[in-house]
């Protein structure tokens, strides 16, 4: 085995060939950030593997190759994506790349290095939240520009220590002339305000912290006591409620000290406060404010996330399943926070709206139903081809649905129920924790078993639970259910699903121990799908029909499979006119039903025998899975299709209920009439 910076390679015949490293998650990223996109895209700079766009939902199922791009910034870099046009990404010291062309062009305030700014090869490079056309850069100095790197200004004098001190931790490799080291700081964090243009902090790699707020006519030097040369001020993050607040993670590792440092300041930098109670005894590199629920903070170790719901006074671990690795940086983006690690690559922690809703009313209720963030009707995967291996390495999608999280304290003693209803109060969706999960078994599929996504039920224990439901009507039976080449490793649904509801409004309905809880949920449609509201009407309107039918159409059938197997015990205890009458009936049966002889295709119109149920029910499941398929206006021919099965669907319906109300009442009559128990439906 031979490991790198890109990851570890494998040799089993003396080093004459190697494994490849790309199959394994190790990526080393020093930073993290996320653009506008829908759905948005995941950016880094690694180390020795160059830089990385990803976008965090694939569209074929899962993350692949095939939805990553190298972006043209240098190995170390801050990536920066333009927040008004999405084909530029900035980044490095600095350049610009054009996703449409690929190129990239150098855009440095220089264009030929002079040694008269001194930079870190991680330059912090960052647009401005609140005027996107501002764009910064720095070394010892800060650098603007509202041209895209065509011409920048100087905003700052060099903000770095003009006399660093020789530190401690170096032992007995001191020496006198070390007192007189030449100015060797730079800008390491930058943390221009969401509330106003022209506030912004800066910190440095020796340090310092600086803030300005006139937009860089003047600078402050703010930096707390504790602060001392030698020290990094690995990220620094401006406070998004209260333009006096800003946080700052400070690294000493190499003063020797391996301790966690964060500083809080609400007045403008007159004060600092550490705040590390329940942080590890280990370096933190990054704090974040969340931009929505004040007081909630996030922290990045060496090995894990931490987050404070009080504004940094104590902090507790949100590793959950995520891979211990040096945490380098993190943002919040909408509802997630995306991590980026020196080591396993990126990981998202979807949905903390949670987070944002806890505190000490929602622990000591006995059932909490949070409220859920908007979620986007989205199709699951569109590939239409043959799925990639199960060796082949991906990453995880969000969950195909709308989340629903809620918290029991105590467990409950009757089933915990979840129930979704439309903006009629129709019941959409119901899921139980007493639901018994379907039984696969992997014989009757000619389909790899690594297929099958696992059934789940509903939790019932206590604690913070999640269920995801796929913003669906439930799945219908079917006379034969599949999986679609459209596979994801362990994550493939059985086959035929039931219809997408409409974008709209929806109550969530939670009930623990005969107590009832309610939340509003809003489905949104895939902003990428231009189908007007009218198209998807028709979509979901024709779809229902098939669903209905097809179930109407299920339930005959199974209420003929009950009638047959009644039938067949009855043959043989009957006898004459009665035993007659039953092959009669059971004749009728086979008719009505279609099971037991050859059928025609669906929608085959060359087959003259009267219509029957599997043969309807077999047209419905590919009308439903016609319309299902895309998020588009049904084809005429489609429409023109589904009225003309309409019409079958009804008229065997209608010989269905004759031959239960004529037919099975006058052989029930002849079965009363011989001492033998009637036939039920039932």
């Amino acid at each position: 085995m031979l490991a790198s910076d890109q990851g570890a390679v494998i040799t089993v015949n003396g080093g004459q060939t190697w494994s490849s490293w790309y199959n394994q998650p190790t990526a080393q990223f020093y930073h993290v950030i996320t653009d506008n996109g829908f759905p948005y895209w995941v950016y880094g700079a690694q180390q020795e593997s160059g830089s990385v766009g990803t976008a965090s939902r694939g569209d074929n199922g899962a993350i692949t190759f095939r939805d990553w791009r190298t972006i043209g910034v240098e190995e170390y870099g801050y990536v920066a994506p333009d927040p008004l046009n999405p084909n530029f990404i900035y980044g490095g010291k600095i350049t610009r790349f054009d996703k449409t062309t690929g190129q990239v062009q150098n855009i440095a305030p220089e264009a030929v290095r002079s040694g008269k700014y001194r930079f870190l090869r991680t330059a912090p490079v960052i647009f401005s939240p609140v005027d996107p056309h501002v764009l910064y850069l720095a070394g010892n100095v800060v650098f603007k520009t509202t041209n895209g790197g065509n011409s920048w200004e100087i905003i700052s004098p060099d903000l770095s220590r003009e006399q660093p001190e020789v530190p401690e931790s170096i032992g007995i490799y001191r020496k006198p002339e070390m007192a007189k080291m030449p100015r060797r700081g730079v800008i390491y964090t930058l943390a221009p305000s969401p509330l106003d243009i022209n506030l912004m902090w800066a910190g440095t790699d020796d340090g310092l912290i600086h803030v300005t707020r006139d937009g860089g006519k003047k600078w402050q030097n703010v930096t707390p006591a504790g602060i001392t040369s030698w020290s990094k001020i690995s990220l620094m993050d401006a406070g998004h409620f209260d333009a006096m607040t800003a946080y700052a993670a400070v690294n000493r590792i190499r003063l020797d000290d391996q301790h966690p440092h964060i500083y809080r300041t609400h007045d403008g930098g007159k004060t600092w406060k550490e705040i590390v109670r329940g942080l590890p005894d280990a370096p933190i590199n990054v704090v974040r404010e969340d931009p929505q629920r004040k007081g909630l903070l996030f922290a990045g170790s060496e090995r894990a996330v931490y987050v404070s719901f009080d504004d940094g006074d104590d902090w507790q671990s949100l590793r959950l399943n995520m891979a211990a690795s040096s945490v380098r940086d993190l943002v919040v983006h909408n509802d997630d926070v995306v991590v980026g690690t020196h080591g396993r690559s990126f990981w998202v922690l979807d949905d903390i709206t949670p987070l944002r809703q806890i505190n000490r009313e929602v622990m000591t209720s006995r059932a909490f139903l949070f409220r859920p963030e908007a979620a986007y009707r989205i199709m699951r995967n569109v590939n239409t081809d043959t799925p990639l291996p199960p060796e082949e390495p991906a990453g995880q999608n969000p969950p195909d649905g709308a989340i629903i999280n809620y918290y029991l304290r105590p467990e409950s003693s009757a089933p915990v129920v979840v129930e979704i209803f439309d903006s009629t109060n129709n019941l959409v969706r119901r899921y139980s924790s007493t639901d018994k999960p379907e039984t696969i078994n992997e014989k009757d599929y000619e389909v790899p078993s690594y297929w099958f996504r696992q059934p789940k039920v509903l939790p019932a224990k206590p604690g913070m639970q999640r269920w995801v439901w796929d913003e669906r009507y439930a799945p219908p039976k079917a006379l034969r259910y599949t999986y679609p080449i459209s596979a994801i490793y362990r994550d493939t649904p059985r086959y035929p699903l039931g219809p997408f509801v409409m974008p709209g409004e929806y109550k969530v309905k939670l009930t623990v121990d005969g107590r009832s809880y309610t939340q509003t949920l809003t489905i949104k449609m895939d902003p990428r799908v231009k189908a007007s509201s009218a198209d998807l009407r028709q979509q979901f309107d024709l779809s229902m029909l098939a669903y209905n039918g097809l179930q109407r159409s299920m339930e005959a059938l199974e209420q003929v499979r009950s009638l047959r197997a009644q039938v067949k015990d009855l043959r043989a205890r009957a006898q004459g006119a009665t035993a007659d009458a039953l092959k009669s009936f059971d004749d009728k049966l086979i008719a009505i039903s279609g099971e037991g002889r050859a059928g025609a295709a669906p929608g085959d119109v060359s087959d003259t025998r009267p219509m029957d149920l599997t043969r309807v029910a077999n047209t419905l499941e590919s009308l439903l899975e016609l319309f299902q398929g895309v998020d588009a206006r049904p084809t005429t021919q489609g429409a023109a299709a589904s009225a003309e099965w309409q019409q079958s669907v009804t008229e065997t319906l209608r010989r269905w209920d004759d031959l239960k109300t004529k037919d099975l009442k006058s052989l029930n009559d002849q079965l009363r009439q011989a001492s033998l128990p009637v036939l039920k439906t039932e």
